[in-house]
């Protein structure tokens, strides 16, 4: 089983920005990782399932996300949008050092200072305003070096200015090295093997903990129980099924873990409001 890793970043030499332009014909896979600096990503022609700490939600077209430093993400995708073009993921990353000394330094620049303040447990913008940048996104691996930093900076001003993102993952007790090591073996299994049945006693194998040692870890890194959290899961991988299939409920159900549809349908309801059938015609209709 691969543990999360840290994530190095491309080498710029002549921009003090890191970008990548991401096509992948064959889907987004799950590499859950982190880095140190922050993460700015529009995703295009793809939809899926969005893993930031122990937040799971769909995305779609547009998806634009902003991730902190050090927090554990992954896209996963189901579907294109567009069969004949790329699954497409544009990044821009910023060094804490520049968020410093450039933005920091300009008093005119301080609602972007606070965006990143405000961006530790991930922040979405909604894909509404992430289809209204992707031309300057697009812009920015075209452009020349100053012209991608005043790029790079318009969309940070943008998106400060909004004042509407939604914030991602739960708050967290700050976690030394070996804590984050350990809560990320943990939470590297849960995400691959959520739809397989989850024993407390190998999960406290992997952290090298107690079982009660475990759920205290648990608690403290996600504000959340191992139960909750793998039903976060089970029933965000559902959705995104009900809505991208059109197979069957009780097969879906059993594709994400569930033995009992009569459990997946309570569980499912009291995560989303209303029944796996109700939630697949909603989506349709709008």
């Amino acid at each position: 089983m691969l543990r999360p890793y840290l994530e190095k970043l491309p080498s710029m030499p002549s921009s003090s920005l890191a970008t990548l332009d991401r096509r992948l014909e064959n889907g987004i896979p799950f590499e859950w990782h982190h880095h140190p600096e922050y993460e700015l990503t529009l995703t295009l022609n793809s939809q899926g399932q969005r893993f930031i700490g122990d937040h799971v939600g769909e995305y779609g077209h547009g998806d634009l996300v902003l991730v902190g430093p050090n927090l554990p993400h992954t896209w996963a995708s189901r579907t294109k949008v567009d069969e004949a073009c790329p699954h497409t993921a544009l990044v821009i990353w910023f060094r804490q050092s520049w968020i410093d000394s450039f933005v920091g330094s300009a008093i005119e620049l301080a609602p972007v200072a606070r965006l990143f303040a405000q961006a530790g447990p991930g922040l979405s913008f909604g894909a509404d305003r992430g289809r209204s940048l992707q031309q300057s996104f697009e812009q920015i691996f075209v452009a020349d070096p100053a012209r991608r930093l005043m790029t790079a900076l318009d969309i940070l001003v943008r998106l400060a200015a909004a004042g509407d993102a939604c914030v991602l993952a739960s708050a967290a007790a700050p976690l030394n090295t070996d804590s984050r090591s350990r809560i990320d073996r943990v939470l590297q299994h849960l995400h691959q093997f959520y739809r397989h049945p989850i024993r407390i006693s190998d999960l406290a194998e992997l952290a090298a903990l107690s079982e009660s040692g475990l759920h205290r870890m648990f608690a403290k890194h996600t504000n959340s129980t191992v139960s909750a959290y793998v039903t976060r899961l089970r029933i965000g991988d559902a959705c995104s099924r009900l809505s991208a299939t059109d197979r069957p409920i009780a097969q879906i159900a059993a594709d994400v873990g569930y033995d009992s549809l009569a459990n997946f349908n309570r569980q499912f309801r009291s995560l989303r409001a209303m029944t796996p059938r109700d939630y697949r015609a909603s989506f349709r209709k709008n």
